[in-house]
């Protein structure tokens, strides 16, 4: 994906075309197919403008419900562990990563379905817990995709780490993750608009940590 982390006049007008047309209400996937095409797009620049724009009412409403790290304090989390963990993880081996025009910062790898434990995680899993140790929420449930190989390995050495950092927490490998994270009565932390949009109180974690204490080169943000 190195080929787009400078933006490029031709992305910046393909994203402000696509832009153009989510705030004049036409359906997403047909919108970034005729923008791709008409710009000749690459699959990664199609999936960054994906990942990277929505409508201006769908960033707005996004940007309202976004809970700031510091109001974490004594509420209850729960933690879309994999999309936290393989944002971060994009930050700390230099991946590219995108600042969304919602607001929240999302890895644009596609990694989720094929991850694997690297020395990586082990910091991403440190940086969060600090970050969590910080601000004291009162309690912090981390859900890892079950269908994913050794998400039970993962989810009890984060237990295990929760306990060894005195947080009042918990993780778990379920099925779908979803259907405990859609609904949940705290705060969430995700990236994941299918998540974030029904949710009343969404946080940024990993975009925190990364904005905090990595500090990236390689965050594109496309201005529309």
């Amino acid at each position: 994906m190195a080929s787009f982390i400078q933006e490029s006049a031709k992305l910046l007008m393909a994203a402000r075309d696509f832009h153009y047309l989510l705030n004049h209400d036409y359906p997403r996937k047909p919108s970034l197919e005729l923008v791709g095409n008409r710009h000749n797009l690459s699959f990664d620049e199609r999936h960054l403008l994906h990942r990277g724009i929505f409508s201006d009412s769908d960033a707005s409403a996004r940007r309202e419900k976004k809970v700031a790290i510091r109001s974490l304090r004594g509420q209850d989390i729960a933690i879309d562990g994999y999309n936290v963990l393989i944002t971060i993880e994009a930050g700390l081996s230099g991946r590219p990563l995108v600042l969304s025009n919602d607001g929240f910062i999302r890895d644009i790898s596609a990694l989720s379905g094929r991850f694997k434990k690297t020395k990586a995680t082990d910091k991403a899993i440190r940086l969060v817990l600090e970050t969590l140790n910080h601000a004291k929420p009162r309690h912090a449930l981390f859900l890892f995709d079950a269908p994913i190989s050794k998400s039970g390995l993962l989810a009890r050495e984060v237990r295990e780490r929760l306990r060894n950092a005195e947080l009042s927490g918990d993780a778990e490998a379920v099925r779908v993750p979803e259907q405990v994270l859609i609904g949940f009565e705290g705060i969430v932390a995700t990236s994941d608009t299918a998540i974030i949009d029904p949710s009343p109180r969404v946080s940024d974690l990993a975009g925190h940590v990364i904005r905090n204490r990595i500090k990236p080169g390689s965050l594109i943000r496309l201005k529309v």
